[in-house]
């Protein structure tokens, strides 16, 4: 048995409060027939045109802020992905019969995100609740008790804004200190000589510290290992234990055979750290002489070979359980890929390529054309290049870290 059809666009058209659809550059796709109604348009004169030409803030007001606010929070939704509910704001409205005259107005608005595929936002819901009338009631003829009430829910509005503004201000700067500890904690890439770019995105919202790593060493005989890895969750906590298994790593990988028993001696290591628990992480010895790459993986996503003709190998043939995922110790595996002058090793962890409810393989096949795209590109260029064609505008939804390495 099949249910009814339901004709969403009727269903919108007929919600009883105002609702209109944003692109994310802030044009209007559509809107309601209430939204219409209340804000005094016709779908022509919305449909099409970017939000803040229909309505500005009133240039004979220099303390009109309403469409300043709501800028930033349309904003906010753009690079979080997430919802914003915003503090009651007073809009002055131009009338579309009469230009250059302004009608006050108190609206509430509620502004969501519509997700595409790949988790970006293509669409932005913008409810508003029209409160105008409520604020007037009280008192009916009563002027001066009209204005004094309206004032005093206004000046309340006005304070929240400002502590939320307060209240940005303060984490942004508990992400700068965040900041410097996470880098503090994290390798720079001068050892290799020019060879190697890493880039690092916290998730949005994470204070900018994170769970993700990577690492670069010098080895004897002309090799260098180069390593990624990522402990569940975010903020401090998994900073901490990320800075212990990366310093742990990093020391094994001097003195081991090979990858495989670098991971293998991490893997004991991370027993005894709490929080260690089914950390992923790889780890690759290049040979510049040999021309190989010897790699072993522990649960971590495939690093990405860049040959010089721009195809793209996966190097997936030595993938072992993360780290404390298995209750019996046994060596890990590792395997041996040869590369040619001018090709590129990519690492990266899960935030560049997965995204909720898409198949892993999409994310790679998106990593693998961006590669191919840009191969001819120096270190620095092509993990900008990678980061921009990957990560959304404004922020990373998950943990970052990316390490480009030219052979």
């Amino acid at each position: 048995m099949t249910g009814p059809v339901i004709d969403y666009a009727g269903v919108f058209q007929a919600l009883p409060g105002m609702v209109a659809l944003l692109t994310p550059e802030l044009a209007y796709a559509d809107a309601n027939e209430e939204f219409l109604r209340m804000a005094g348009r016709t779908r022509e004169q919305l449909v099409g045109r970017y939000l803040f030409d229909v309505f500005p803030d009133n240039p004979q007001d220099p303390g009109a802020s309403g469409a300043r606010n709501l800028e930033a929070s349309l904003q906010r939704v753009l690079h979080s992905g997430e919802r914003d509910t915003m503090a009651l704001q007073r809009y002055d409205v131009e009338s579309a019969e009469r230009p250059g005259e302004w009608e006050e107005r108190y609206w509430s608005p509620v502004n969501a995100p519509i997700l595409g595929p790949d988790g970006t936002v293509v669409l932005l819901v913008h409810r508003v609740e029209e409160v105008t009338e409520l604020i007037r009631a009280r008192g009916g003829a009563s002027g001066p008790q009209d204005r004094a009430l309206e004032a005093e829910l206004y000046s309340r509005a006005r304070e929240l804004q400002e502590v939320n503004e307060r209240l940005r201000e303060a984490n942004s700067r508990g992400r700068e200190v965040a900041m410097a500890l996470q880098e503090a904690m994290l390798p720079a890439p001068s050892s290799v000589g020019g060879r190697a770019a890493v880039r690092y995105r916290p998730a949005t919202g994470a204070l900018n510290v994170c769970g993700d790593w990577y690492d670069l060493v010098d080895l004897p005989g002309d090799r260098v290992g180069v390593a990624v890895g990522d402990v569940v969750g975010h903020g401090l906590a998994a900073a901490c234990v990320m800075g212990q298994l990366r310093s742990a790593l990093s020391a094994a990988s001097r003195v081991a055979r090979g990858p495989g028993q670098a991971l293998e001696v991490l893997g004991l290591y991370a027993r005894f750290v709490p929080g260690a628990e089914n950390t992923t992480a790889v780890q690759t010895y290049v040979d510049w002489a040999a021309r190989t790459i010897r790699y072993s993986s522990a649960g971590h996503l495939p690093p990405a070979l860049l040959h010089p003709d721009g195809t793209v190998t996966f190097l997936d043939q030595a993938t072992d359980p993360p780290l404390g995922a298995r209750p019996d110790h046994a060596p890990r595996p590792e395997a041996t890929a040869s590369f040619d002058p001018g090709a590129a090793l990519v690492l990266y962890t899960d935030g560049l390529v997965e995204r909720r409810r898409e198949d892993i393989d999409v994310g790679l096949g998106r990593l693998a054309a961006s590669l191919t795209r840009h191969h001819r590109a120096g270190p620095e260029a092509l993990a900008d290049a990678v980061l921009l064609d990957l990560l959304q505008t404004g922020g990373a939804t998950d943990d970052t870290a990316l390490v480009v390495m030219r052979l």
